[in-house]
């Protein structure tokens, strides 16, 4: 079933317009006709089934049938902290991260980046961000739409770590397992993962002052946009949100 995104659905037996990129979507690409049914997501959290009643030339007007809760959501709020690495592999991990349920997004500038865009540049970077996450959010049925933040200095964005039930940050040079770091009741969980050259052992000092843990992904050295994508598919089984 096709999948929407909206600010304000409704409740049962209201009607809603979908307008913009959506509707040419729906009538052009899909090629869908009154009576067919859709799923719009408020980004609350709540699903709306819905029936088209009308298409006009820019509008499609749908009935809700039903609204519940999303089931698509996993039980933990996984953040994700990445070195912004070159070219167009943020992009790739955003994409698959949020396909996994990362729930935030944080790109950072670390010693050893790369990538290091001027503002304007980085604001153009965000918004395309932003637009992968809401088509990954689609394709992948969230009940939210994962914010991608603006990049920021290690320095800046290790304050954080101390509001999380646990952060995580992987390192080449070892740590602990995540099923020894991950408790049942830890809910609010950040990873960091460092660049293409790793993480400056000062940079991994100022994180662990901060309240990180060191990880480990296992023997193999992955590449910085491998291991985000791993990181955030074990940590998701390990707390029960994904299924083999």
């Amino acid at each position: 079933m096709d999948w929407f995104f909206t600010e304000h659905a409704g409740n049962a037996g209201d009607t809603h317009i979908i307008t913009g990129e959506d509707a040419v979507h729906i009538t052009k690409s899909l090629r869908m006709s009154v009576g067919e049914i859709i799923t719009l997501c408020d980004k609350q959290r709540n699903e709306h089934l819905c029936r088209i009643e009308k298409i006009d030339r820019d509008t499609v007007t749908v009935r809700i049938v039903t609204k519940e809760e999303c089931s698509h959501e996993p039980s933990i709020n996984l953040t994700l902290y990445f070195a912004l690495t070159k070219g167009d592999k943020p992009e790739t991990v955003i994409q698959k991260c949020i396909e996994l349920g990362v729930t935030e997004i944080v790109p950072v500038l670390t010693d050893r980046c790369v990538s290091r865009p001027d503002a304007k540049s980085a604001e153009k970077k965000l918004k395309r961000y932003q637009k992968i996450a809401l088509q990954a959010a689609m394709q992948s049925r969230r009940g939210i739409v994962p914010e991608i933040k603006p990049l920021a200095e290690l320095k800046d964005a290790a304050k954080d770590c101390g509001k999380y039930d646990k952060t995580i940050l992987f390192y080449e040079g070892g740590g602990q397992s995540i099923r020894d770091i991950i408790t049942e009741t830890d809910r609010n969980i950040a990873v960091w993962i460092g660049p293409e050259g790793g993480f400056e052992e000062r940079e991994v000092e100022i994180l662990c002052k901060n309240g990180a843990v060191t990880a480990t992904l296992g023997k193999r050295i992955l590449r910085a946009e491998t291991a985000p994508i791993a990181a955030a598919a074990a940590i998701m089984f390990h707390t029960g949100n994904m299924e083999l």
